[in-house]
């Protein structure tokens, strides 16, 4: 997320127009999905002549030497990590629509944009090569400690500019492909299959799963990913995994890699001047995630030597990348950067989804009714052809993602000067579009308070495209995200076809960890229909 600036559209406009007019997007899981457009205008030197000073951008105040950063620091500091989509909230309510955090140690500001208007007319016009808020440990395990290894094309995930764009161009045309991710509904099939019977043998005499619930759809997700990724099957759903075991041990170096993130940027940035404890250890889970990936990247291109090919539709997603390469290095990198956000990311969305599904029995039971009609036959095998014809199923999913976002926000480095809500915001700064916060607000939503799947499959009311975005939008939208809604939509499909979640415990609150999902053991409760 990020971009090179080329044209400027009005830089400040009432947060509704019940006069403009309506585009559609393309929403990952519904139908409909509507984008109040602002009108273009050009940006010139009066509109920075009258725009306000940055300075004058409000916030939390920097006190010397500790800036703001005094305020992550655990016991004396005013903001838990764990709680930051609270805290995203408060700065609306305190501040307003643009919010600066200012004074962190070791990095640009922070600038909190609430205005879905704003944030749309930022994506709309971002150039080839967009600049997303970087994560600065992966930056520089890529750029600096392990050099040796990604060189000039590390990836895609914490790289910019032409590297960026080189290496995407590299895989995007595999991975986004229709054609490709319709070849892998049966083997996503085939996995989940095996999930929900490791869940059916894992129940107890009430049917309740396990208190370490969430750690299996981590298991489930690294065998989704490894099979799209590595071309195997890891065994993360074998009952008999032990803690050292290698599939436990990838769920946990993913887990610490992500979610020490904010940790490491944000609470205890020290690790930029000398290697600290907790980065010596990020070092060495990256590590870990270099040997596995080459090890199956090197099997696959064995395999492939001795593969009959008599045509593209006979290759995985993994191979068409090495025969159309021929650098086993770049299927590596790839593999790398899908599991490292991946399994995290879909594991906390799908732990979300499934206790939205059993804490909202009426709605579950409209998926259901819709899966059955769809699939008549409980063992019929999926096709792609079924999935499309969930339109609520899917529209749940969508509407979990508004109320709940997994990712609390997206955002933008200014890679050049711009007037952000009649603001002068200098490059460099770092914009945040807090989507937890946007998705729920009601210059943007219609009852925003109000659990309402039908919202994406209906015409009425307001519903601002730009205020809920999971995977992004525009050139650095989530490379992986037709694989994340397929996993996600089998799942439910051969689930709820089946069996009937609750849930019969105090509620859960939501809670930051990376991503943003309910915190406490995930006690569903799975019986038959």
């Amino acid at each position: 997320m990020g971009r090179t600036l080329y044209s400027f559209t009005a830089y400040a406009r009432p947060l509704i127009n019940p006069n403009c007019r309506y585009a559609t997007t393309g929403c990952p899981f519904s139908k409909r999905q509507r984008s109040q457009i602002a009108p273009t205008a050009a940006l010139n030197d009066e509109i920075f002549a009258n725009a306000k000073p940055y300075s004058e951008v409000p916030g939390p105040k920097p006190i010397p030497i500790l800036g703001n950063t005094w305020r992550m620091v655990p016991i004396i500091g005013q903001f838990d990590i764990s709680e930051f989509a609270k805290v995203t909230k408060m700065f609306l309510e305190q501040y307003g629509r643009i919010v600066r955090l200012g004074g962190l140690i070791g990095r640009p500001d922070l600038l909190f944009v609430y205005d879905a208007d704003e944030i749309e007319r930022m994506y709309r016009r971002e150039g080839p090569t967009p600049f997303r808020p970087a994560m600065p440990c992966l930056v520089k395990y890529k750029s600096e400690v392990r050099k040796d290894f990604f060189g000039e094309l590390p990836g895609v995930v914490g790289v910019h500019g032409e590297q960026w764009r080189r290496f995407r161009s590299k895989v995007q045309r595999p991975i986004l492909q229709p054609q490709t991710v319709k070849k892998y509904v049966a083997p996503i099939e085939l996995v989940t299959e095996d999930f929900i019977k490791y869940m059916e043998d894992a129940r107890d005499e009430n049917g309740d799963l396990p208190h370490e619930f969430d750690n299996d759809i981590h298991r489930w997700s690294l065998e989704c990913i490894g099979r799209v990724a590595l071309d195997v099957r890891l065994g993360c759903l074998s009952s008999k995994l032990t803690k050292d075991s290698e599939p436990q041990r990838i769920i946990d170096a993913a887990k610490f890699a992500l979610r020490n993130v904010a940790v490491l940027e944000l609470k205890a940035p020290y690790w930029r001047y000398f290697p600290t404890p907790l980065w010596t250890k990020y070092v060495n889970n990256m590590n870990f995630f270099i040997e596995l990936c080459s090890r199956y990247i090197n099997e696959a291109l064995e395999r492939l030597k001795t593969k009959k090919v008599t045509s593209e539709n006979d290759l995985s997603l993994l191979e068409r990348v090495l025969r159309s390469e021929g650098d086993p290095k770049i299927a590596t990198i790839m593999a790398l950067d899908l599991i490292l956000v991946g399994i995290d990311t879909i594991s906390m969305a799908v732990c979300s989804i499934l206790y939205q599904v059993a804490t909202r029995l009426k709605e579950q039971e409209k998926m259901a009714e819709e899966i059955r009609r769809v699939l008549p036959d409980p063992n019929q095998p999926l096709t792609y052809s079924d999935l499309d014809k969930l339109h609520y199923t899917k529209a749940f999913v969508r509407e979990v993602f508004r109320m709940y976002s997994t990712v609390i926000g997206n955002g933008r480095t200014l890679q050049e000067d711009d007037v952000i809500c009649g603001y002068h915001i200098p490059k460099g700064v770092q914009v945040v579009f807090p989507t937890i916060v946007t998705g729920n607000m009601e210059q943007f939503v219609s009852d925003p308070d109000e659990f309402k799947p039908e919202r994406w499959l209906e015409s009425e009311g307001r519903l601002h495209s730009f205020a809920s975005l999971p995977y992004g939008f525009g050139a650095r939208i989530c490379l992986g995200r037709r694989f994340a809604d397929l996993e996600i939509q089998v799942l439910l499909a051969k689930l709820l076809r089946r069996y009937r979640l609750e849930y019969h415990h105090e509620p859960l609150e939501y809670a930051v960890t990376f991503m943003y999902a309910p915190d406490g053991p995930l006690r569903l409760r799975m019986l038959p229909r």
